[in-house]
């Protein structure tokens, strides 16, 4: 495959999906994925072949995110979403959107790396192999972030909140964990 313009178009509308679930918001989404855009091109006459053009747009999407939690950790500290949400969103109407807003926390919650990977494997179809060199991590990494992404997805969205670190928490400082949570985890649910 060619380094042309044409061939980083095709992936500009992955690039927004991938850059708007990273930052939450579409405005800095749309200056990731304008960075990401500008770099790539500027450096298109020095590129050698470059067999997987998507992996690559996507390695520079997903380090140019890493560079900006970085400013923005050492710039100030952030309002948390969940703190604006209450206060400026009315709640949905419809169940669809329910489920919608209830994955989107869910995944919130999730450990950045796993979030990443769940992102990059799920929602923009990467292989396993192509995830690990966005992610730059071995591909037996990704498969065990992915599978804990999943389970931990699966247990947010039936409704249990608590995971396993902190069930082990619970019996190991004494506490008595409640017994949905444990009837669930001695059932291998949980």
């Amino acid at each position: 495959m060619e380094n042309t313009p044409e061939n980083i178009a095709a992936h500009i509308s992955g690039l927004r999906r991938y850059a708007m679930a990273l930052v939450r918001n579409a405005a800095e989404a749309d200056d990731l994925v304008q960075e990401c855009l500008c770099r790539t091109i500027e450096r298109a006459r020095s590129w050698r072949k470059i067999n997987d053009v998507r992996s690559y747009l996507f390695t520079t999407l997903h380090n140019l995110y890493i560079d900006t939690i970085v400013k923005k950790r050492q710039r100030y500290e952030c309002v948390p979403d969940e703190v604006i949400e209450r206060k400026l969103t009315v709640a949905p109407c419809q169940f669809h959107r329910i489920e919608l807003r209830d994955l989107s926390r869910a995944m919130d919650r999730l450990p950045a790396e796993q979030r990443e990977v769940l992102l990059l494997v799920g929602l923009e179809g990467l292989t396993y192999e192509a995830a690990a060199r966005v992610a730059d991590v071995p591909i037996g990494t990704v498969m065990s972030r992915l599978s804990r992404a999943r389970e931990s997805l699966r247990r947010q969205m039936d409704g249990e909140t608590r995971n396993d670190d902190e069930f082990r928490a619970g019996k190991a400082n004494g506490q008595k964990p409640d017994n949905e949570y444990a009837i669930s985890a001695l059932r291998g649910r949980g």
